[in-house]
């Protein structure tokens, strides 16, 4: 039999370690690995990453501050892990800086696909040109409404439509190809009964069974 004094020191111990444990964010606390090609240069309001691809910049808050350890290997650190805020923007803010690192340097790509009978897209040129910051662009959607769906593409997505039924775009940033790719998504969202939409990525949906009266 364990004596209460024992045992309550082991439960103080306990919570003591698991509090420690849990005012810690375990992603922002990984060192992000720098390719040689990129160029990081921090400030105290923000940290530019100059790649292949081009120049962005993510903001940093004034609790926060950038190391390197090595010369290919950077850290952040915030200034009290025991705040909310700053615990919850520690690991945000170093997923920003290594999303915006795989931007300068590979970008990222979604796939969409069109799903469903006589669904089908064409690319071709926006007859508004340029204006609103459009590539000139646009997306011709056949998906099963009785009008045709324009959408024009931004200047900062790239995009190709290699067949009738396939849309990959293409982005530095992440969020705004993200976007984008939800903005066309949303003309026809897959539903459960016969499956048909535009799926982004490896989208799944469960079909539903209708039942028979």
């Amino acid at each position: 039999m364990i004596p209460r004094s024992a045992l309550g020191s082991a439960v103080r111990a306990f919570s003591s370690s698991a509090r420690a444990q849990a005012h810690v964010s375990h992603i922002g606390r990984e060192p992000i690995k720098v390719p040689p090609a990129v160029i990081l240069t921090p400030s105290p309001t923000a940290i530019s990453i100059q790649g292949p691809l081009g120049t962005t910049s993510v903001p940093l808050r004034p609790y926060m501050q950038i190391g390197f350890p090595q010369s290919d290997v950077m850290t952040l650190v915030v200034a009290d892990p025991e705040i909310k805020e700053q615990r919850a923007m520690w690991g945000t803010t170093r997923t920003l800086i290594y999303n915006a690192i795989v931007g300068m340097t590979e970008g990222f790509t979604v796939p969409l696909y069109l799903v469903g009978v006589g669904y089908r897209v064409v690319l071709e040129a926006d007859p508004r040109g340029t204006a609103d910051g459009n590539s000139g662009h646009r997306l011709n959607m056949k998906l099963g409404y009785s009008h045709l769906v324009y959408v024009p593409v931004p200047a900062h997505i790239k995009i190709e439509v290699p067949s009738a039924t396939k849309i990959v775009l293409s982005c530095t940033d992440k969020h705004q190809l993200g976007l984008f790719a939800a903005k066309i998504r949303s003309y026809r969202k897959p539903e459960p009964y016969k499956g048909k939409g535009i799926f982004v990525g490896k989208e799944q949906i469960r079909i539903k069974s209708v039942k028979k009266k």
